[in-house]
């Protein structure tokens, strides 16, 4: 039987929202956003637009080099300053390879712990998400997402597939470090899509899952179509919390989660099928193991096999942050401060980033 303690509930929050916790997460959200603001004007904009138009593997190495410092500041709030305590499990992968993720998507803020893992495996610039296009909107957060190449979808393949296919093909080239984040439920879990899950998969003759939606394979399937030739593996990543899931702000302000678990299978392309309906089986019974590891999990309290991944250094961690505040800091000082040109600058970068994301607007290379 399932323990009550250990299965994901809303309310009864594990830490109470102090004063202390309600002012430190503001301050963190206002660091996050001033800091990925002034890397993108400032920096961003050069590395991701201005140096694409000469070679695009370059463009990305320096862009990844850039906001992986903004990334790593995030597993800094998380487990070191909100004592948050994240659990790795399952095999141990090696760093830096070409990989595409699977994951179940139990909350809204799933995909920010993955940046855990890729901090740990010197990834955390590389990583991209497919994720819904509503978040491409979001001021500033949005910009980054653009210059990070992540792939914005409406869940509606009719309308998603041909630009999906248009930015996997761009990321074939084997030398640019690559981590591909896909949800396959497409949308996050709750009791009300967990039953309408069931429903269909009962009348459709497909498993029966308690813990994760059946997953949509058309993306998946692209996914793998485009890349498995410059892929060394796909990693099947299992998330579980305990006692609590959390929100966005949960995580702010240090509320929600006491603890993340999250268990990894490294799986090798060839033991992956190749026709479109073998993979669709694959994955289904892929989530079906999910479904039994989460039940498992609730039931124990872990994952098997822990303690795969060692707790992150707080003396990096420490030099990161100090090192992008004082950047934060000068750009600022110079924006408000200084010549006017500055600001015309920044109002120009402001106006280019805002119009290239609305309209998904990247530049070719002039060269080949």
């Amino acid at each position: 039987m399932e323990s009550s303690s250990l299965k994901p509930k809303e309310g009864g929050k594990h830490r109470p929202l102090t004063p202390l916790r309600l002012i430190r997460g503001v301050l963190c959200l206002i660091v996050l956003v001033l800091t990925a603001f002034i890397l993108l004007v400032y920096f961003g904009f050069w590395t991701a637009i201005a140096l694409r138009f000469l070679n695009v593997h370059h463009s990305r190495k320096a862009t990844a080099f850039l906001f992986g410092s903004w990334i790593a500041l995030w597993p800094f709030l998380f487990e070191k300053i909100n004592k948050t305590k994240v659990v790795f499990s399952g095999d141990r992968v090696p760093d830096k390879e070409r990989v595409l993720l699977i994951a179940n998507h139990r909350t809204e803020v799933d995909w920010m712990y993955l940046w855990d893992l890729a901090l740990r495996k010197g990834c955390e610039g590389y990583i991209k998400y497919i994720l819904k296009s509503s978040l491409m909107k979001l001021p500033v957060f949005g910009w980054v997402f653009h210059v990070m190449e992540f792939i914005p979808v409406e869940r509606k393949w009719e309308a998603d597939e041909l630009k999906m296919r248009q930015m996997l093909s761009s990321f074939r080239d084997p030398r640019d470090p690559l981590w591909l984040a896909v949800f396959p439920e497409g949308t996050d879990f709750t009791e009300q899509k967990c039953a309408r899950s069931q429903k269909y998969a009962s009348e459709n003759g497909l498993p029966i899952m308690k813990n994760v939606l059946l997953p949509k394979t058309k993306g998946f399937y692209a996914c793998l179509e485009n890349l498995r030739d410059s892929l060394d593996a796909v990693y099947d990543i299992t998330i579980g919390y305990r006692h609590n899931c959390p929100s966005f702000l949960d995580n702010a302000f240090g509320i929600d989660p006491s603890e993340v678990h999250i268990h990894v299978r490294r799986i090798s392309l060839n033991d992956i099928p190749t026709s479109e309906h073998q993979i669709s089986s694959w994955l289904m019974n892929t989530f079906s193991l999910k479904d039994q590891i989460l039940s498992d999990f609730y039931t124990r309290g872990h994952f098997p096999n822990e303690g795969t991944e060692t707790g992150l250094s707080t003396v990096k961690c420490v030099v990161n942050f100090v090192l992008v505040m004082i950047l934060t800091a000068t750009c600022t000082f110079l924006t408000l401060f200084s010549s006017v040109w500055f600001k015309i600058y920044v109002t120009l970068v402001c106006a280019y980033m805002a119009s290239a994301t609305y309209f998904n607007i990247r530049p070719s290379p002039v060269t080949v």
